[in-house]
C-alpha cells in the first residue's frame, strides 16, 4: 500500500525539515521551468518542449534517493525534474532548449530534453523509446562487475513497456541481480494510446515478478511515497539484493509535446479532474499542514523561482550560438 503525505513520518524516512523544504523548491522549479518553455515555445523561441507537469512528484521523489556523484541516472525525455535532482541547472536546461553551444547535453547539437552531463553522471537519452532501459542494465553490469559501490536507475513511460527493449533490460538485470532500478512514469498515455490497449494487466509493476524482482505500485502524485518506494529500492540494490521495478501512477497536465494535440484522444473534464491531484499544490498544503512553512512563504518562493528563471533565461537566450564550422564535430571521423 502506498505511503500517503498525509501519514507519511518524515523522521522515518530520514527527511528533515530542510529537505521537504528543498524537495518542494525543486517541484516549483520544474513546474515553472516547465510553464516558462511553453511560452517560449509559443513566442517562436523555443521550437520543440516536452512538457513535465504533473509529473513531478514522481521524479523528484524517486530522484531524491539517490546519491550525487555515486549514482548514475538514465532519464528520459519527460525528466526535468530528475536532472534538476541530479545536479542541472535550469540555466543549462534553457541552453539546450534554444540549442547553444554551451548547452551541457550536446553543445547545441540534440533535441531539447535529451539530456546529459558526464560531469553529473547523466547518460544521454536517445528519441527512440526505450532505449536508455538496456544501457541502465549494462552500466549496471559494469558497476556489479567491477565492485564499484553505486547504484543505476532509469526512468520511462509506460508506453516504453511495450517496447523489446524494456524486456531485455529487465530479463537482464534479473538473472545477473544487478544494482539497478527501473522507474515507470504511467500517465496512462503513450502519446495517445491509452493504457488498456498497450497492455492486458492493470499494472506494469505486476510484470516484475516473472524476470526474477518485486514489482512495486506506488501513487506518483505522493513524492513521499515515490521517496519511500525509491529509497528501499535503492537500499536492495546496494547491499546486493538486485533490481526493483517501481510503477508511478501519474498524469501529464499538457499535451506529450508542444506538437502534440491531446484534444483529440482525452477529454477537457478528465484532464481538469486529474489537476484536483496535482502533485506540487498536494505537497504544498502537507508543507503548510505541518507547520513547516507558511502560504505567505510558500507564494514568496515561487516569486523567488520565477524571478531566478528570468535571469536564467535572459542570459541563455544571449548565450553564444554553436559556431557553424564545428557543425560535423563528433558525427564524422576526426584525425587526430
Amino acid at each position: 500500500m502506498a505511503t500517503r503525505l498525509s501519514d507519511t513520518s518524515r523522521e522515518a524516512l530520514g527527511l528533515t525539515p530542510d529537505d521537504l523544504l528543498a524537495m518542494y523548491r525543486t517541484m516549483l522549479t520544474a513546474r515553472l521551468v516547465d510553464e516558462a518553455a511553453f511560452r517560449l515555445n509559443r513566442q517562436g523561441k523555443a521550437p520543440f518542449v516536452v512538457p513535465v507537469s504533473g509529473h513531478e512528484g514522481c521524479q523528484i521523489g524517486t530522484a531524491w534517493a539517490l546519491e550525487r556523484g555515486r549514482d548514475v541516472w538514465l532519464p528520459y525525455y519527460r525528466d526535468l525534474g530528475v536532472v534538476l535532482v541530479a545536479g542541472m541547472t535550469p540555466y543549462e536546461v534553457f541552453l539546450g532548449l534554444f540549442a547553444k553551444a554551451d548547452d551541457p547535453a550536446s553543445g547545441g547539437r540534440q533535441m531539447p530534453a535529451h539530456w546529459s552531463s558526464r560531469r553529473l553522471g547523466i547518460i544521454s537519452g536517445s528519441s527512440p523509446i526505450g532505449t536508455q532501459i538496456p544501457h541502465a542494465a549494462g552500466i549496471a553490469y559494469a558497476v556489479k562487475y567491477r565492485g564499484e559501490d553505486g547504484v543505476v536507475a532509469t526512468w520511462f513511460g509506460e508506453g516504453a513497456t511495450s517496447e523489446g527493449d524494456w524486456h531485455e533490460g529487465l530479463n537482464f538485470a534479473g538473472i545477473h541481480r544487478l544494482p539497478v532500478i527501473f522507474v515507470c512514469e504511467n500517465n496512462r498515455y503513450a502519446i495517445s494510446v491509452e493504457q488498456s490497449k498497450q497492455m492486458a494487466v492493470a499494472n506494469v509493476a505486476d510484470r516484475a515478478p516473472a524476470y526474477g524482482f518485486p514489482g512495486v505500485v506506488v501513487d506518483g502524485n505522493d513524492v513521499l511515497a515515490c521517496f519511500a518506494a525509491m529509497k528501499e529500492a535503492v537500499a536492495r540494490a546496494r547491499s546486493g539484493e538486485g533490481p526493483t521495478l517501481i510503477e508511478c501512477k501519474t498524469y501529464r497536465f499538457q499535451p506529450h509535446t508542444s506538437d502534440d494535440d491531446d484534444r483529440t484522444y482525452r477529454s477537457r473534464e478528465e484532464v481538469e479532474e486529474a489537476r484536483l491531484h496535482d502533485p506540487v499544490s498536494l505537497f504544498a498544503a502537507f508543507l503548510t499542514g505541518q507547520g513547516l512553512a507558511r502560504d505567505e512563504e510558500i507564494a514568496a518562493m515561487a516569486e523567488e523561482v520565477k524571478a531566478d528563471l528570468n535571469v536564467a533565461i535572459d542570459k541563455a537566450w544571449n548565450a553564444a550560438d554553436p559556431d557553424p564550422a564545428t557543425l560535423t564535430q563528433h558525427v564524422f571521423h576526426e584525425d587526430s
